[in-house]
């Protein structure tokens, strides 16, 4: 994805407070030499911040007439109001090692047998990995396929194949899980008594006079 940026002149809180009025975001550029100071048209960053692929792949930032590769880093949002405050990029280039969570893509679930014979639900544990690689192999998202999942099974990390070059971090945690097959609730169904029937009118009981 390509973005426009403006090297920003003015610094300091009242600086940005002005930018901001003016329909700006400020940021800044790290990493691979000097950083950068920029602006960014906020309506601009606020429409492309809602693609998956501006927060988890490599995009090309047009700045004074040259591009650049970067990684978005960080997004500082308002507290309430639909607004950007600011955002840090970072430069990349082919030798760059990073880090970075990717999201899941979920592929085959309605095939899975624990789904299709035994009626059972996929739970998604988690809706993105981190991961580690090269910048220019970054993937825009990792697909795990939960095709081949069985009544009672979970699907783990050490489970799915990924790219040669891409490690897992997992922080320590062994294996972590991925999905997990939940089997359906069975249905209690609670009959009530019979009321007692009521006698009828205009019978006297027995004995009584």
């Amino acid at each position: 994805m390509k973005f426009v940026a403006f090297e920003r002149q003015l610094q300091g809180t009242g600086a940005s407070r002005r930018l901001r009025r003016a329909g700006k975001v400020p940021g800044i550029v790290y990493g691979a030499g000097q950083p950068a100071t920029i602006e960014l048209d906020h309506n601009a960053l606020f429409h492309a911040l809602k693609k998956e692929a501006f927060h988890s792949s490599i995009l090309e930032m047009e700045l004074s007439g040259k591009t650049e590769k970067v990684l978005l880093r960080d997004v500082q949002m308002h507290a309430f109001k639909p607004q950007v405050l600011h955002v840090d990029f970072q430069r990349v280039d082919a030798t760059t090692r990073i880090q970075k969570k990717v999201p899941l893509h979920f592929v085959n679930e309605a095939e899975a047998p624990a789904v299709k014979l035994d009626k059972c639900v996929i739970n998604h544990v988690v809706s993105e990995l981190e991961i580690e690689c090269l910048a220019e192999k970054l993937p825009e998202f990792l697909t795990i396929d939960l095709g081949n999942l069985q009544k009672g099974q979970s699907l783990h990390v050490e489970d799915v194949k990924f790219d040669a070059g891409i490690k897992i971090v997992t922080h320590g945690r062994k294996n972590p899980v991925i999905a997990t097959v939940v089997e359906p609730v069975a249905e209690e169904v609670i009959v009530a008594a019979a009321p007692a029937a009521a006698p009828a009118k205009g019978k006297a009981a027995k004995g009584k006079k």
